[in-house]
């Protein structure tokens, strides 16, 4: 053809790339792959085809965070992964980071269109000419308080469970947190819509859904014009979704510990469907920490919160997100932290190491703690996160539960998770998306439960 390697393999990559095909890529949250999931269901309402994000195709989205500095750093690794798979693809970048720093997406080369958190969702409108930009990038993102439309949202493709937004943005200002400068003000989603959504969820053979959100306790603030008007609490929506037939479980993602309230635990500690299974925000067991955290709660109430649920559902499973090497965190404080949660009767942890984040309260704090010292803290709670989950499993051993299979990335296993959120795994077999009892038997070197399989299959109780 009388071209170069360099100029062969583009033509090549373009040519096996069809107009009409669509690759996502999702970093960060459950939330984000939620709507990822929506906006991919446009595209194919247009005609497009989607393939995965490693093969040739004529645009490549990605769903961008902006949790930490890595999930920015990963983004520019992300465009670099399309563009060799097509130097001419067209590249669109939305999402949270997206929002804070669209001028700074569209200076990476091969990124041809940025979109806020207003826009995203109007992405088919953009994307009509798919021919390449000359030169930065076109940026599409107005304030973020023009983010005030509700959009819904749940992921499919995994079937046996689905990530449904119930709720987006967040009124709380915490100071180490870019989330509200990202997506704007809380806003839900309607009782009655949600529901249907799950009823939709179910008719595609999904058995579990998990409640996602930015601040999902919060839920009932109704986008209505330019005010909001409330449209029923959290407590009425999950008392709605579980009388929703044909879905076996119902998992809240996450909810801040002043928000969960007794009524919530005591609804799901006798509820037909969802699972006793609670993950709350901590962040610091140091009072004069979350103070400057500009957190709603001090540890004692968290405290009554374990508390609560371990009364009545001893077997539940308490997830705990902390973050470590906060401005002025001492090793006084770090220890209140680390003994604080020894002392709950908690499951797990996610660790998360302070990065500074620009245009938060905390980014001008003094007492910067070294960046390896705040390593060496994530790496202590690590540790103990580790023997929480074996104390926890080991506290099970013996009793038999429900395990709801699903794909596993050892092709030698199976794995799954019973309601209260504990591993499972057994040799391959044809379960996956079925439901078993299971004997948890044993802990293997890796953590997780092996037992006695009982052969017979649950069927999807749809009777309630």
């Amino acid at each position: 053809m009388g071209l170069d390697s360099t100029t062969q393999t583009a033509y090549l990559c373009w040519h096996m790339a069809t107009p009409k095909t669509v690759a996502f890529h999702t970093l960060g949250c459950k939330l984000n792959y939620s709507e990822t999931s929506a906006i991919g269901r446009t595209f194919e309402s247009k005609g497009f085809q989607e393939v995965a994000f490693r093969d040739p195709a004529s645009v490549y989205v990605i769903n961008t965070c902006s949790v930490t500095e890595f999930a920015d750093k990963k983004c520019r690794q992300t465009v670099r992964r399309a563009l060799r798979q097509n130097p001419e693809a067209f590249v669109v970048v939305m999402g949270c980071y997206a929002q804070l720093k669209p001028e700074e997406i569209s200076n990476i080369p091969g990124v041809d269109l940025v979109l806020g958190a207003a826009e995203k969702f109007k992405v088919l409108d953009y994307v009509d000419d798919l021919s390449k930009s000359p030169g930065k990038g076109m940026v599409l993102a107005g304030e973020v308080s023009e983010a005030r439309d509700f959009h819904d949202a749940f992921s499919f493709g995994d079937r046996t469970r689905s990530f449904l937004k119930v709720q987006d943005g967040c009124d709380y200002k915490c100071s180490f947190c870019t989330i509200p400068q990202a997506r704007g003000n809380s806003r839900s989603d309607s009782i009655e819509k949600v529901v249907v959504n799950a009823g939709a969820i179910a008719d595609r053979g999904c058995r579990e859904i998990v409640l996602t959100g930015v601040n999902i306790g919060d839920f009932g603030k109704l986008p209505d014009e330019e005010k909001y008007r409330q449209g029923g609490k959290f407590i009425d929506l999950i008392k709605a979704l579980d009388e929703v037939k044909g879905i076996e479980r119902f998992r809240i993602s996450s909810i801040e510990p002043n928000l969960c309230e007794d009524e919530i635990i005591e609804f799901v500690s006798q509820s037909k469907r969802f699972a006793p299974h609670f993950h709350m925000p901590l962040q610091s067991g140091s009072d004069s920490m979350l103070r400057v955290m500009r957190r709603r709660y001090k540890s004692g109430l968290y405290q009554d919160r374990v508390a609560k649920i371990k009364t009545l559902m001893p077997h539940a499973c308490i997830g705990v997100d902390v973050i470590v090497g906060f401005p002025g965190e001492t090793e006084k404080h770090f220890m209140e932290t680390y003994k604080f949660l020894e002392s709950l009767d908690v499951s797990y942890f996610h660790v998360f190491t302070y990065s500074e984040r620009a245009n938060t309260p905390a980014a001008e704090m003094e007492g910067v703690v070294p960046m390896a010292e705040r390593r060496a803290r994530n790496e202590r709670l690590r540790v103990l996160s580790q023997q929480k989950q074996n104390a926890f499993y080991k506290s099970h051993l013996g009793e038999t539960r429900k395990v709801l299979f699903e794909k596993s990335k050892d092709p030698a296993y199976i794995t799954g998770f019973t309601d209260n959120y504990i591993k499972v795994k057994l040799p391959d077999r044809d379960l996956i998306n079925q439901v078993r009892e299971f004997n948890l038997a044993t802990l293997d070197e890796k953590g997780f439960v092996a037992g006695m399989l009982n052969d017979s299959l649950l069927p999807l109780d749809k009777s309630f």
